[in-house]
This record gives C-alpha cells, sequence and structure tokens, in this order.
C-alpha cells in the first residue's frame, strides 16, 4: 500500500516543482507514517482490527404507576376477549382449494391413432376371455371340492356318529391366531416407544 502511493506521489513530484528538502520532508512525514501506523500491515502480517470498546447500557427506571397502568390495560383486554366466543379451528383437509371449482379446467382425452385403439379393443377382449375361463375353472374345483367333503362326510357318519359329529362342529380355536415367543431383547415394563424424527408443521392458532 505504501509503495503504491508513493509511487503516485513521485509520479506528481515533477509536476508540483518541489525541492529537494520539501521531498525528504514528504517522504519522512507521509510514508514513515504508513508503514508504521496501524491502518496499514504488511502482506506477510497477521491482520486485526481496531479493538472497539463500548459499555453497556444503563437501565431505565420504570414508574411503577405506569407498570400498574399497563396491567390494567391488559386484565380489561383479557375480560373484553372472554366474552367474545372462541372461534373454531378450520380443519384444512376439509376445504377444497378454490382452484378445484374452476370449470375451465378441463383434461381432453388423448387423441389415439387407429391402429392403437385396435390394439387395446383386441387386448381388452383377450383379457376378458383369460378371466372368464379362470372363473368357470375355480368354480369347477370348488364344486368338486364340496361333492367330495360331503361324500366323505358321509362315509365318515357309517362308520362313526361321534366322529362325524366332531368334523361338522365347527372349531373355536382356529380364530383369532395368537403365538408367544421369545424376543430378542427383555420385556421393559412401562416403556414408552419413541414417535421417531419427523418434522411438524401442523399450524398453531392463536385468539
Amino acid at each position: 500500500m505504501s509503495g503504491i502511493l508513493y509511487g503516485r506521489v513521485s509520479q506528481l513530484m515533477p509536476r508540483l516543482s518541489l525541492t529537494s528538502g520539501c521531498r525528504s520532508v514528504i517522504d519522512k512525514v507521509n510514508f514513515g507514517g504508513i508503514r508504521h501506523s496501524h491502518w496499514f500491515a504488511s502482506v506477510l502480517s497477521l491482520k486485526s482490527s481496531v479493538p472497539l470498546r463500548a459499555e453497556p447500557k444503563k437501565k431505565k427506571k420504570v414508574d411503577p404507576r405506569r407498570e400498574l397502568v399497563a396491567k390494567e390495560r391488559l386484565k380489561k383486554r383479557l375480560k373484553k376477549l372472554e366474552k367474545i366466543p372462541p372461534e373454531l379451528i378450520p380443519i384444512e383437509d376439509f376445504i377444497t382449494p378454490a382452484k378445484c371449482f374452476d370449470e375451465t379446467r378441463t383434461r381432453s382425452a388423448p387423441k389415439l391413432s387407429f391402429e392403437e385403439s385396435e390394439r387395446r379393443a383386441l387386448l381388452l377382449q383377450e383379457w376378458s376371455r383369460y378371466k372368464h375361463t379362470q372363473h368357470h375353472a375355480e368354480k369347477a374345483a370348488i364344486i368338486e371340492a364340496l361333492k367330495a367333503q360331503t361324500q366323505a362326510l358321509e362315509e365318515l357318519k357309517l362308520e362313526s356318529e361321534e366322529l362325524y359329529k366332531a368334523a361338522i362342529s365347527p372349531d373355536a380355536t382356529l380364530f383369532p391366531f395368537k403365538r408367544e415367543g421369545p424376543c430378542y431383547t427383555p420385556f421393559i415394563p412401562n416403556h414408552e416407544a419413541p414417535d421417531g424424527k419427523y418434522s411438524d408443521i401442523t399450524r398453531v392458532y392463536t385468539q
């Protein structure tokens, strides 16, 4: 920085037509002060700002009468708010946005070519035939299973009446299914599981 200033002043020296003595005085006063000033530090040295010191602000004395007046005002406001009935908090999930009521927002069906429409029609027909045959196969399998079940029950009835009644009676222990087994960790009594990490975006309404 001092070198730049010295170069600028040395360029202006011939124009000012100063004597050699004046030039030496200017060099000693200006550039010596710049080099040893705390405002201009060397490039290789550490730089720091000037320390600034400030005193803590003095607390203002508050009149106790004004505090009482302010408290009375707050009490009056609270009484007025208590008289007003509380407003219901709106449920945003039940409010339909305004853009959904715009009738101009219509979505036109995509235009299909003749080949694509024929391909989709044939595919739909093939799918309906497949589901039709699947339904008939399942129906025939159920009918055969019922026939085999009735025949087995009739044969069981001829063999033993008690076994036949036991086979017809409903099994109450089949449902609900319960299972208890070993755990990886022992049970902790009165343990409340954490909810996990989540960002709460619920709006808070104040009245």
